[in-house]
Parts: C-alpha cells; sequence; structure tokens
C-alpha cells in the first residue's frame, strides 16, 4: 500500500482530483502539485470559482439543463427556433451541439438512456416534461440527438412511440461516414448505418 507523502488536506485534494473523468491517481497528483505550485493564480480563484458554483448552479426547470438562473440562458434567448426541441441525453451533448453552432434550437436534458443493464427505466428519464413541451402549440419537430449505442436507439423508439399521437415531426442526427472521415478506417457497423442512409448527390 503506498504511504502517504503530504498532509491529509493534500491528500483530499488529489482523491478528489482523481474522481474526475479523464484524471487518474497520476494525473491526480501532478494536477494537485500544479495547483499547490500556482497558489495565488490558480488555487485561490478555482477554490472560489467552485464554492460560488456550488451555491448557484440550478436545473433547469423547463430544459433540464445546468446554469445559474431557471430557466437557464439558452430557454430565455428569444433568438432560439421555439418549433424544434432538439433531445439530448446529457448537458455535454448540449454542449458539444452547440459548440457546433449548426443549429439555434431549443433542447430537451432526458438525464440518460433507458438502459435494462443498468436498471434505468423512464420514470427515471425526464420523458413527462418533454411529452408536455412537444404537445405546446408551435412545436414542429423533436430531433433526437441521442448516441448510436442499443440503449441510445432504445430510447429514441420509445421516445418516437411515446410523441406519436402528437402532431410533431420526429427526426434523428444522421448516422455514417464522418466529415474527414476515410472509408478504411472505419467500422463495419458504421458504413453499413452510411449505406443504408445514402442520399441523392
Amino acid at each position: 500500500m503506498a504511504q502517504a507523502v503530504a498532509g491529509p488536506e493534500i491528500e483530499r485534494l488529489i482523491q478528489l482530483l482523481a474522481r474526475l473523468p479523464g484524471l487518474g491517481p497520476r494525473s491526480a497528483r501532478r494536477a494537485a502539485l500544479h495547483l499547490i505550485a500556482k497558489r495565488e493564480q490558480l488555487l485561490g480563484p478555482l477554490a472560489d470559482a467552485m464554492r460560488v458554483a456550488n451555491e448557484r448552479i440550478v436545473t433547469c426547470t423547463s430544459c433540464g439543463s445546468v446554469d445559474t438562473g431557471d430557466p437557464c440562458t439558452i430557454c430565455r434567448d428569444p433568438g432560439r427556433d421555439a418549433s424544434i426541441i432538439v433531445v439530448v441525453e446529457g448537458v455535454s451533448d448540449l454542449w458539444a451541439l452547440e459548440r457546433a453552432g449548426a443549429i439555434r434550437a431549443k433542447y430537451h436534458v432526458l438525464g440518460g438512456v433507458l438502459s435494462a443493464l443498468d436498471g434505468v427505466r423512464p420514470e427515471h428519464l425526464n420523458v413527462d416534461a418533454l411529452v408536455k413541451r412537444a404537445a405546446e402549440p408551435g412545436v414542429s419537430e423533436i430531433i433526437l440527438a441521442l448516441n448510436a449505442t442499443v440503449d441510445g436507439q432504445t430510447t429514441a423508439h420509445y421516445l418516437t412511440d411515446l410523441v406519436g399521437h402528437l402532431p410533431v415531426r420526429v427526426t434523428r442526427l444522421a448516422h455514417g461516414v464522418p466529415v474527414g472521415g476515410e472509408l478504411d478506417y472505419l467500422d463495419e457497423g458504421t458504413l453499413s448505418a452510411a449505406l443504408r442512409q445514402r442520399t441523392a448527390f
């Protein structure tokens, strides 16, 4: 068993950093040492920012995203196309789509996907609120921007059935060859999806 090389406060900092995605024990130690070395410029301001964020971050009651206000910045934005709701699994997916800047619509965060293996059922997801929003006047399209996994596709089929009685068009993201992708490097599933969903040139 590794012996502690610093006081309990520093060890706790390392342990908490190691819980972050993409950081293992070694990376957490390096990050902790960097923060300690730059206490004035990084550690203090980071601690203050985290304290303020912890106090002010809320979940948007409309879309399920996280922000420091409710409704969130996106839901308050009058420049958004309120007729389109983009459904995503989590906030990270919402942020990824926003970085792409391809659409200025409203969003709906499910908070996960259905998974029999993990015991995630419809009541564990933000599904009821989606159905209510889809039924609002003016909503014409639901875009299912869910991952192309078994659980993501199961969830997409479930949601399609759920809003099937509403006068909205349900679409999903295209699957297949990525922009700049070379066929030789793609897996068989991606190539099959690309061929099935081919379009006129």
